[in-house]
């Protein structure tokens, strides 16, 4: 299990743009299963939609980026930088997500060539599919970033 300090300490982000709150399952260079909670306090509900809130697809899919990103730092732990979402296909919304729901973040490696990533990523809430997509990031070395 990952808690969230580390999460914290693995990715650039923070409140209220952290998307990922745990890890439940983790296999370097194959596999992540992460934990978003979403509760009616998240940013973003007052605004999408008033009255009837619906967490934005694209978060979902944020979420996805970032559960890949702690994949490939916590797969290659000797690297410092940064990971960088540079590709998404095939991405499907099948139900909405909204306040109270559990977000499971599923990924799978489907290639790893150097510092290219490929996942097949799958949001569910109570077993059910929620969103889909394929999603392509890149690790850089803070050196590179300069």
């Amino acid at each position: 299990m990952i808690e969230i300090h580390e999460i914290l300490a693995l990715l650039p982000h923070d409140f209220p743009f952290l998307l990922v709150d745990r890890i439940v399952e983790f296999e370097p260079e194959k596999r992540i299963v992460g934990i978003k909670n979403v509760t009616f306090n998240e940013p973003f509900f007052p605004g999408h939609f008033p009255g009837k809130p619906i967490m934005p697809a694209v978060l979902i899919i944020e979420a996805l980026a970032q559960t890949g990103g702690i994949l490939a730092f916590k797969s290659l732990p000797d690297l410092k930088g940064d990971v960088r979402f540079i590709g998404i296909d095939k991405a499907r919304f099948r139900r909405p997500v909204t306040p109270g729901d559990q977000l499971k973040l599923v990924l799978e490696v489907v290639k790893h060539r150097r510092e290219i990533w490929v996942f097949d990523g799958k949001a569910f809430v109570d077993g059910k599919k929620v969103a889909e997509a394929q999603l392509m990031a890149t690790l850089q070395d803070n050196e590179e970033n300069i």
